[in-house]
């Protein structure tokens, strides 16, 4: 895709996404950690179904520890994988309060290191928590790069390095969110319709005239 197209292609989705931000609810590092964390494998709306009443509960890694394994996964049970998230979530926790003082990291090769975090995960803090202009290249944002022709890469890792290549250092913080949001909604695995999309005219996708 050109420069100029790539151009064309943010500033639509910019206007037509104009309050394109995380769907996950959260008030600050920790509850954004922890929402990621469990959002994997899960939607955005389920998981916020389960964690405001987990965080009255457990607002900071001390009150999540206290809670232990067994009773957290009981109240995620509903987001699913719930023995897994539970572990890394008390395995997490621990590392917060012995090496970081309570308090979630904010580089991306510490974040990495906590139990249930990889390097989407740690991006989503990263940008969200520390306004740092990452991209977090989850399964809608790796198909939308690559059926438009903005960012193909054969995997994630090489469409999230190419995103941050080609994308304008304007719409570099808020542009995994636009792509995310256009994925979920718009240019959807299935039953996408190309007729009614904001960037057909700069996308690349072969057939989407006769979609």
């Amino acid at each position: 895709m050109t420069p100029i197209n790539i151009t064309r292609l943010y500033r639509k989705l910019a206007k037509n996404l104009s309050d394109a931000k995380s769907e996950l609810l959260f008030k600050n590092h920790f509850e954004l950690l922890i929402a990621v964390i469990l959002s994997a494998q899960s939607t955005d709306k389920t998981v916020n179904k389960v964690t405001p009443a987990l965080f009255a509960l457990c607002p900071t890694p001390v009150e999540m520890l206290s809670l232990g394994r067994s009773k957290l996964a009981d109240i995620i049970k509903p987001i699913g994988l719930a023995p897994a998230k539970s572990k890394n979530i008390i395995n997490t926790c621990k590392i917060i309060l012995e090496e970081h003082e309570g308090l979630v990291p904010g580089t991306q090769e510490e974040l990495e290191r906590l139990p249930g975090v990889g390097r989407k995960t740690a991006n989503v803090v990263l940008n969200e928590g520390f306004d740092v202009p990452t991209i977090a290249v989850d399964t809608h944002v790796f198909r939308v790069s690559n059926r438009t022709g903005l960012a193909p890469g054969k995997t994630v890792l090489a469409t999230e390095l190419k995103l941050l290549k080609v994308t304008p250092e304007k719409w570099l913080k808020k542009a995994h969110h636009y792509l995310i949001l256009h994925g979920r909604y718009t240019c959807t695995a299935k039953n996408f319709d190309c007729q009614k999309c904001v960037i057909k005219m700069e996308c690349e996708f072969t057939d989407k005239f006769n979609v």
